[in-house]
């Protein structure tokens, strides 16, 4: 069975928490792993990541508990064939607009005869050669996200949730905001309104449907708004907001305090 499929259906009451990598680092996604997240993206959509880099990330994340999924650049058969080569196993599917663009990309990710990928047993997905019976087998352990991005992707969002090898939902609030004339304001009114709506008719569904939130603040609105999987930030998001306030912290300190021992008083040293 697919893993993040798994991680959906043992989630019980409470959400799995994720997060984006953006860094095309295999080191910080390997930390970000390490952290303690439920699953993340490794995303190609909007970073420079391209194939040798994306098995570079996997086999970083492969050595934690987080569950990758791999958004692709765009629902494109010959990307999709080419990162399942590489060994990612859920998928992640921007800008979905329709139930055909649904079956597109559940098409991409499956052997004949239930799809198009291209037929190749020598592969990382594969682990070259060593999984029995590869072809008739692999089918099954593929997982399909697809996101709602706009006011008319939600609108057509039991249609798209009904295509078959179709697993879960992912409302983006950014793409979508701005869509609807809130750029920037990810939690206008009336976009929330329609992420609750979205969230809603998902469950009525049984479909998993998830989003990702800046803050924890954001995050837990969307939970109370009956997101079943939720990612807060990035791995650069986490960094920068980090960095920023070590440097706001210190520019606002006094510059001279009063000298005490490095060995008295209350321990302060922790790990970088």
């Amino acid at each position: 069975m697919n893993p993040f499929n798994q991680l959906l259906r043992a989630r019980g009451s409470k959400a799995p928490i994720g997060t984006w990598v953006l860094s095309a680092s295999p080191m910080v996604a390997e930390a970000v792993g390490l952290a303690g997240f439920d699953w993340g993206v490794l995303d190609m959509e909007h970073t420079p990541v391209d194939l040798m880099d994306l098995v570079h990330l996997l086999q970083a994340v492969g050595n934690t508990k987080m569950v990758p999924l791999v958004r692709v650049p765009w629902n494109d058969t010959v990307t999709v064939k080419r990162v399942l080569d590489a060994g990612a196993q859920t998928l992640m599917f921007p800008f979905i607009q329709n139930a055909s663009e649904a079956q597109q990309a559940v098409a991409a990710t499956r052997y004949p005869p239930e799809g198009v990928r291209g037929m190749v047993d020598m592969s990382r997905a594969s682990r070259f050669g060593t999984v029995v019976d590869h072809l008739r087998t692999a089918n099954k352990s593929i997982g399909v996200v697809v996101q709602l991005e706009t006011p008319q992707a939600i609108a057509r969002l039991e249609e798209i949730a009904s295509v078959p090898g179709v697993d879960a939902l992912f409302v983006g609030p950014a793409d979508l905001s701005g869509a609807m004339g809130h750029v920037g304001n990810l939690t206008h009114p009336a976009v929330m309104t329609l992420m609750t709506d979205a969230a809603r008719r998902a469950r009525a569904l049984g479909k998993p449907i998830g989003t990702v939130g800046g803050t924890p603040e954001a995050v837990t609105r969307y939970r109370a708004a009956g997101y079943d999987y939720v990612a807060i930030a990035s791995d650069l998001g986490l960094l920068m907001r980090g960095a920023q306030a070590a440097v706001q912290a210190l520019s606002h300190a006094p510059e001279k305090t009063q000298v005490h021992s490095l060995t008295e008083g209350t321990r302060t040293d922790a790990a970088y």
